[in-house]
C-alpha cells in the first residue's frame, strides 16, 4: 500500500483503491492495511526516508484504510 522505496507520500484515495481491488479479489474478511518494513534497509536503525516522511506516509495508510473501510463495509 505504501512504499519505503520513495519519499513520496501516497494520496489517500490511491491507497483506499489498493485496499478495495485487492478486497476484491480475496475477500475484505482477509485484508489488513499495514506496513510489511520498518524503512530501513539494514538491520541497524539508519532509515533512508526522513522520519517525518514516513509518519505521513503512515497517516495516509491510516487514512485510506478509513475511507476502504468505509467502501467495503
Amino acid at each position: 500500500m505504501i512504499s519505503h522505496a520513495t519519499s513520496i507520500v501516497e494520496h489517500p484515495d490511491t491507497i483506499a483503491d489498493r485496499i478495495i481491488r485487492f478486497a476484491e479479489r480475496v475477500g475484505k474478511e482477509n485484508v489488513v492495511a499495514s506496513a510489511d518494513c520498518g524503512f530501513s534497509s539494514q538491520a541497524t536503525y539508519r532509515p533512508e526516508i526522513h522520519p517525518k516522511i514516513v509518519w505521513a506516509k503512515f497517516e495516509s495508510l491510516a487514512e485510506g484504510a478509513r475511507r476502504a473501510t468505509a467502501k467495503l463495509w
